[in-house]
């Protein structure tokens, strides 16, 4: 038989396969509390306005609350021949408040509601991204602020460049995590209008209040086409896209810590909490929330460009094609919050190895720009002179097997007169990252400013939600 919901037109029901492939159910019942709320919504502005009787609202709105206890009780029968949320819902308060329940999809469609339903979830997801975020955030100020002056090595190329401090390090992160809030909370402003009442593609004749149910909501407006309303998933496009990003943020310090918590490193280490081991090597440490969290990357890009397939070339409006915009989605925003907690866990769990990182910050002359710049500044030598000379001090280190500051003063003398004994007061790793005092720079009095800084913008921003 047809389904009793729109089978209106035809007389008999869909074959197992076209139930299997156009059902969404099994996947869009997450929505169940956006749908409620917006048919809530929906439901007390037809009685406003004189479309439906405050008897039949008063009746929908006390049946979808009932609803709304069961499924999240978990006694609600979800049915895959109804095939989506919103006729499980709509099936159920029939069969709760009788003929009242038909009132409910006046002025209002399928169509429109899936994209109200979508946009509130997406918008959900972003805030809760957005106190994970905090929190992280959070974590490596604090971490930042508790190791500002240790010393360890800068990299280019995975190389030895210039000294640098953990703190340093940790607020790099911070500042990474602050634009992917702040894509994400741009995202959300064009997430947050609302396509409710856009109906299926032309709008309606009744007249509704679109401007209520946006409000109802949370919306900040109404979208302005009833076309485009129904038909616009770009909002899931940017916030998969924000998602990317911030996956891919999130990676780069996951690869560190895999890294730097390896034997040849020894950079930092991971408690139990957060480390794993081999079924058959005992001694294995193995840092798989961090490599998971790499991972989940490639989850969540495929996801944008999944979507992306989807949308490219459809005509206006709806096409069931785009059904299947969700299961991507709700994987990705998932994993990115997953991600982002488990970044946050290893950034409050590791311990730095303050030894380790100090003797390699020294290891592969990381100091010689820093006689360079002493040449420059105290000796008035052009910069590309003194990088010259200074390539020539470390050929000579390097010939010899010595660190920089291990050459003696006959050494420099030897390479050019302006090396004299003053070039002392550069060498070692304490006085290279002392000296890095620009703005930004890291030296350890800027690194304490700055994490005291971070920490006291985000006291009371949510740091501590999701």
């Amino acid at each position: 038989m047809s389904n009793k919901m729109w089978g209106g037109r035809f007389s008999s029901g869909p074959d197992a396969l076209m139930e299997a492939i156009n059902a969404s159910i099994d996947f869009d019942q997450r929505l169940y509390a956006q749908d409620i709320a917006g048919s809530r919504a929906h439901a007390a502005m037809l009685a406003d306005k004189g479309i439906i009787s405050s008897e039949d609202a008063d009746a929908i709105n006390h049946g979808l609350n009932t609803i709304l206890s069961e499924i999240e009780a978990g006694t609600f029968s979800f049915s895959r021949a109804l095939e989506d949320i919103h006729m499980n819902v709509e099936s159920r308060l029939a069969e709760l408040i009788g003929p009242a329940a038909g009132r409910l999809h006046t002025a209002r469609s399928r169509n429109d509601q899936v994209a109200t339903d979508f946009r509130l979830y997406v918008r959900d997801c972003i805030d809760r991204l957005d106190g994970a975020l905090a929190a992280y955030q959070e974590a490596l100020a604090n971490k930042a602020l508790q190791h500002f002056d240790a010393v360890m090595p800068g990299f280019t190329h995975l190389q030895s460049a210039q000294p640098v401090t953990f703190g340093h390090h940790m607020l790099a992160y911070v500042e990474m995590a602050d634009r992917d809030r702040g894509r994400f909370a741009d995202a959300r402003k064009r997430v947050n209008i609302s396509p409710l009442g856009a109906a299926a593609l032309a709008g309606t004749s009744f007249p509704i209040d679109r401007e209520a149910t946006a409000s109802a909501l949370g919306f900040s407006a109404p979208m302005a086409n009833s076309l485009d309303a129904v038909s616009a998933r770009d909002f899931v496009l940017e916030t998969l896209a924000a998602a990317s990003i911030c996956a891919i943020h999130l990676t780069r310090f996951a690869e560190e810590i895999v890294i730097w918590s390896s034997a040849q490193f020894r950079f930092v280490s991971l408690t139990d909490a957060f480390s794993t081991g081999s079924s058959i090597m005992p001694q294995k440490r193995n840092p798989d929330a961090a490599e998971l969290v790499r991972a989940k990357a490639g989850r969540i890009v495929g996801a944008l460009v999944a979507l992306s397939t989807v949308m490219k070339g459809l005509p206006l409006a709806y096409s069931k094609d785009m059904q299947e915009d969700k299961e991507p989605a709700f994987d990705a925003l998932d994993a990115i919050e997953l991600a982002i907690l488990a970044m946050t866990g290893m950034v409050d769990d590791m311990t730095p190895n303050l030894d380790a990182m100090r003797k390699a910050a020294g290891a592969g002359f990381s100091t010689a720009t820093d006689i360079a710049d002493w040449l420059v500044r105290e000796k008035g030598m052009p910069f590309r002179d003194a990088h010259h000379v200074t390539g020539r001090v470390v050929a000579l280190a390097s010939e010899k097997g010595v660190e920089l500051e291990d050459l003696t003063d006959e050494d420099f003398a030897g390479i050019d007169a302006s090396l004299d004994p003053a070039i002392r007061e550069v060498l070692g790793v304490d006085k290279s990252v002392a000296s890095r005092v620009s703005l930004g720079g890291t030296a350890p009095e800027n690194v304490r400013a700055q994490a005291e800084a971070w920490l006291q913008r985000l006291e009371g921003t949510g740091a501590q939600a999701g």
